[in-house]
C-alpha cells in the first residue's frame, strides 16, 4: 500500500514535466491571442489546459476517491439557418455554419469561468506540489488527500456551472416532453378520426335513412334504429378507450398500484403485480409509469408471445424502480419500433433511464429507474453547523489568502527575481538560509487553512446524513 502511494506521488510529480511546458505554451498562446489578435490560438489553448485538468480529475477519482465534477458550461448548440438559409453571427450573415460555429465556440470558451480557473490551477499547481513535497515524502496518503482537496478547490464544479448544466438538461427534457406530448396528441387525433369520428358519421347517415323510411317502411326504419343504437354503444366504448388513453380514471382515483393491477386484470397474460411504495408519486410520474407499464405489457402479449409476466414497482429512498419481466420469445429491439423509444421519451422528462435485457428465446426484462421522484421526509432532520464551526470556517476563508498569496507566492516571486523592495513580506526580512523555508511554510499554511475550511462543513452531519440516506431496500 505504501509503495503504491509513493508510486502515485512520483507520478503526480512527474506530471510537472508536462505542466511546466504547458504553462509556458499557454501563456504564449494567450498573449498572441489577445495582444496580437491571433484569436484562432485561444480555443486550442483552452482545450489543452482542459485536457490536463481532466487528467488530474481522473487521477484524483482513481487514487483518492475524490469525485471532482467537470465545471464547464454546456457547449453551444450548432448554428441554425434562418428562413432564407443564411446563418447569422452577430450582425453578419454567412452562407455556411462554419464561421458562426467557430465564433460560438470561441465565446463559449472565453466566457466560461472554468476556463480561467483551469488556467489558474495550472499556473499554481507546480507551486502547490513543491509546497507539499515534505508531506508527500513523510505521509504520502495524507499528502495525496490534501492535494486532492486543492484540486477540488479550483477544478470542481461550481453552483453556477451546475445550474447551467441543469438548465441545459431541462431544455433537452422539455423538448423531449414536448415531442412526446405532440406524439400523444397525434395518436389521440388518429384514434378519434379513424374510430369515433367514422362511427358518428355512420350513425348520422343511418339516422338520415331512418327519416326517409319512417313513413313508407316503418319496419325497415326500426331495423336501422337498432343498428344506430348498437353503433352508438360501440362509439361510447371507443370514446371510453380514448379517455383511458389520455388519463385513466382509476389512476387519478386510486393511484398507481391499483391502476397497474387493473392493467394486469385486462391483460390476456397472467400478470403478477408487486408494488412497494411508502408514498404515492406525483401525478405526472404516475402517468408516465402507468403508460410505460401498459406499453410493455402490450408488447409482451402482441410481439413477445408471452403467457405470463411480472411487474415489480419499488422504491430506494426517493428513487423509483419499475421492472417488467415476461416469459416471451425475447429479441426485443428499440430500433424495430416496439414502443420502447416512446417510453424512453416519457422517462427522460424525469431523468429516467430504461435498461433492456431480451436475449433471443427470452425472457425479456425491462428495468426503468426514475431518480429523485418520490417525496422524502427526513431531509429536514439534519441540523445546522454550530456557531463556533461557522465562525471558524469564515475566519479561515477570510484570512487564508494572506499566507498563501502575499506572504507566500508574491514573496517567492520577489525572491526569484531578486527584487530589492521587501515591503511587508516577512520571509524577506529573515536570514538568507531561512527565506525559502519560510516562503514554502507560508504557502503550506495558507493551503492548509483552505483545506480545513472545506473539511469542516463536509464532515458535519456526515454520520447522520448517511444514517438517513441508507437504502431501505437494496436493488437486486
Amino acid at each position: 500500500m505504501l509503495l503504491r502511494r509513493f508510486g502515485q506521488v512520483a507520478s503526480l510529480l512527474a506530471l510537472l514535466l508536462v505542466e511546466v511546458p504547458a504553462i509556458a505554451l499557454s501563456i504564449a498562446m494567450l498573449l498572441l491571442s489577445f495582444a496580437l489578435g491571433m484569436i484562432f490560438l485561444f480555443p486550442p489553448q483552452a482545450m489543452m489546459v482542459r485536457r490536463i485538468a481532466e487528467l488530474n480529475r481522473r487521477l484524483m477519482r482513481k487514487w483518492v476517491d475524490v469525485g471532482i465534477e467537470p465545471p464547464y458550461l454546456p457547449a453551444p448548440p450548432p448554428p441554425v439557418p434562418q428562413a432564407d438559409g443564411m446563418y447569422r453571427s452577430g450582425r453578419t450573415l454567412y452562407t455556411t455554419p462554419r464561421v458562426p460555429a467557430r465564433n460560438y465556440r470561441w465565446k463559449w470558451l472565453a466566457s466560461d469561468p472554468a476556463t480561467w480557473r483551469d488556467m489558474m490551477w495550472l499556473v499554481l499547481d507546480p507551486v502547490v506540489k513543491a509546497a507539499l513535497v515534505p508531506v508527500f515524502v513523510l505521509l504520502p496518503e495524507r499528502g495525496l488527500r490534501v492535494y486532492a482537496l486543492w484540486s477540488e478547490l479550483l477544478l470542481d464544479a461550481t453552483t453556477a456551472s451546475r445550474l447551467a448544466g441543469q438548465v441545459s438538461h431541462l431544455r433537452r427534457t422539455r423538448n423531449l416532453a414536448a415531442d412526446s406530448q405532440a406524439a400523444e396528441m397525434r395518436r389521440i387525433e388518429r384514434d378519434l378520426h379513424d374510430g369515433t369520428q367514422a362511427r358518428l358519421v355512420a350513425i348520422g347517415m343511418t339516422l338520415g335513412a331512418v327519416e326517409q323510411l319512417v313513413d313508407d317502411d316503418p319496419s325497415a326504419a326500426k331495423a336501422l334504429l337498432a343498428k344506430a343504437r348498437d353503433a352508438s354503444s360501440e362509439t361510447l366504448t371507443e370514446l371510453r378507450r380514448v379517455i383511458r388513453g389520455i388519463h385513466p380514471p382509476v389512476l387519478a382515483e386510486r393511484g398507481l398500484a391499483d391502476a397497474v393491477r387493473a392493467l394486469a386484470m385486462d391483460s390476456p397474460m397472467q400478470v403478477t403485480v408487486d408494488v412497494d411504495l411508502p408514498h404515492r408519486p406525483e401525478p405526472p410520474v404516475e402517468v408516465a409509469v402507468y403508460f410505460a407499464v401498459s406499453e410493455l405489457l402490450s408488447n409482451s402479449a402482441r410481439h413477445g408471445d408471452a403467457r405470463s409476466a411480472t411487474v415489480d414497482i419499488s422504491s430506494n429512498g426517493s428513487n423509483l424502480r419499475i421492472t417488467v419481466t415476461d416469459d416471451g420469445m425475447g429479441g426485443a429491439d428499440p430500433a424495430k419500433g416496439s414502443g420502447l423509444s416512446g417510453i424512453e421519451r416519457r422517462l427522460a422528462a424525469f431523468d429516467g433511464v430504461l435498461a433492456l435485457n431480451s436475449p433471443p428465446g427470452g425472457p425479456t426484462t425491462v428495468t426503468m429507474d426514475l431518480p429523485q421522484v418520490l417525496p422524502q421526509h427526513w431531509a429536514g432532520n439534519l441540523s445546522k453547523m454550530p456557531r463556533w464551526k461557522s465562525a471558524t470556517v469564515f475566519l479561515l476563508w477570510a484570512t487564508g489568502w494572506c499566507p498563501t498569496f502575499p506572504q507566500g507566492l508574491v514573496a517567492g516571486i520577489f525572491k526569484i527575481f531578486d527584487v530589492d523592495e521587501k515591503a511587508w513580506f516577512l520571509a524577506l526580512y529573515m536570514p538568507e538560509v531561512w527565506q525559502w523555508p519560510v516562503i514554502l511554510g507560508m504557502i503550506t499554511l495558507g493551503v492548509l487553512m483552505y483545506v480545513v475550511a472545506m473539511w469542516l462543513p463536509s464532515t458535519h452531519n456526515r454520520e447522520r446524513w448517511f444514517e438517513h440516506a441508507q437504502p431501505t431496500k437494496p436493488w437486486c
